[in-house]
């Protein structure tokens, strides 16, 4: 049975959004198990993250699926306080021909999106991983309204809501939201496919 692990950072609440949908997608994939595996800053001591559970989890996934915010054009320094410590599977590749994929979010149209998704995509080439692209058109030149794929990123899955200082719950575009669930099916599929 194929395992997809959703490895992610979220500050104020969208990127983990998105990770519940790509959950959601990939649960509806026949006999594939998905694990939420969140990053969080408590993980970090001393300028080094570490859960040995996560990492436990990661390492017997078939595919992980990576998620950060976009901060200052790329990965929250959470999450990259996460991905250093990888660098220990790295030496071994324990990773390699693992699936891979990676969602972003940040309040910007553009906020530079792409060099946080070519960070995720060369850390997962770093360690051998199979990454999976989005493989969704826009749906506008489909002729649909749903919104999927609106901000027109293809290497993974882009989101995007407008700047809320206020405290106010986060909340997803729904087009956003049909994209990362799109993604977490394709992400099984794939996997289920490779691993056969």
């Amino acid at each position: 049975m194929p395992t997809v692990a959703i490895a992610y950072f979220s500050g104020a609440g969208h990127t983990h959004l998105m990770a519940e949908e790509i959950y959601k997608g990939a649960s509806q994939v026949e006999g594939t198990t998905v694990e939420l595996l969140r990053i969080t800053g408590e993980q970090i001591v001393n300028g080094r993250w570490k859960n040995d559970a996560i990492m436990e989890k990661l390492n017997s996934a078939d595919a992980i699926v990576f998620g950060s915010p976009t901060y200052m054009g790329g990965v929250a320094a959470q999450f990259k306080a996460f991905i250093d410590t990888t660098s220990e599977v790295w030496f071994r590749h324990g990773w390699k021909d693992k699936i891979a994929g990676g969602f972003t979010h940040s309040s910007s149209p553009s906020g530079d999106k792409q060099g946080t998704l070519l960070y995720l995509v060369t850390n997962a080439a770093q360690h051998g991983m199979i990454w999976v692209n989005l493989g969704d058109l826009q749906s506008f030149l489909l002729g649909k309204d749903d919104g999927v794929n609106r901000l027109g990123g293809f290497l993974g899955v882009m989101g995007q809501s407008q700047l809320d200082m206020s405290g106010k719950e986060a909340v997803l575009d729904p087009g956003d939201a049909k994209t990362a669930e799109r993604f977490g099916q394709r992400i099984a599929e794939a996997t289920k496919r490779w691993f056969k």
